[in-house]
């Protein structure tokens, strides 16, 4: 590799839009490979580096878990493969937005009956308060584990 086509770790990150840290991160739980180093002990890396860089990070904006870019970077590297696992995984993801959707669509509803409760009184009369306080005055159940 020449110089023109590597990349510093600031410079990648640069790139990437994203913090150096970030970068180390990646490299310390495998999810980018140590990069090769200059005479000078600096890492050196190249578009391919870039590139796997701005899939985890794309991967992380659609909210994927570390654990799914893994197995996705591994089918990745692989492209021969069938992609069926990916789709598991990318079906697995789907089935917890949906879920997540679900449990906020609950909280949505439990909040706009409080704040329609309220009747802007005092404090001590408060729906609100009353129902951030006392559990049992919430009427769904499905939002305790949000």
């Amino acid at each position: 590799m020449t110089a023109m086509d590597t990349f510093t770790i600031g410079a990648l990150a640069r790139e990437a839009g994203c913090k150096v840290q970030t970068i180390r991160y990646y490299e310390q739980i495998g999810l980018m490979p140590k990069p090769p180093r200059s005479s000078g002990n600096q890492r050196q890396y190249g578009s391919a580096a870039l590139g796997r860089l701005d899939f985890i990070r794309h991967g992380r904006q659609l909210g994927f878990s570390l654990g799914a870019i893994r197995n996705l970077l591994e089918l990745q590297d692989r492209p021969d493969t069938l992609c069926d696992q990916a789709d598991l995984i990318a079906r697995h993801h789907l089935e917890e937005i949906e879920a997540r959707i679900a449990q906020l669509q609950n909280l949505k509803r439990e909040i706009r009956r409080m704040v329609t409760q309220c009747a802007g009184g005092t404090i001590s009369t408060c729906r609100i308060i009353e129902g951030v306080a006392d559990h049992s005055k919430c009427l769904q159940e499905a939002h305790h584990s949000v």
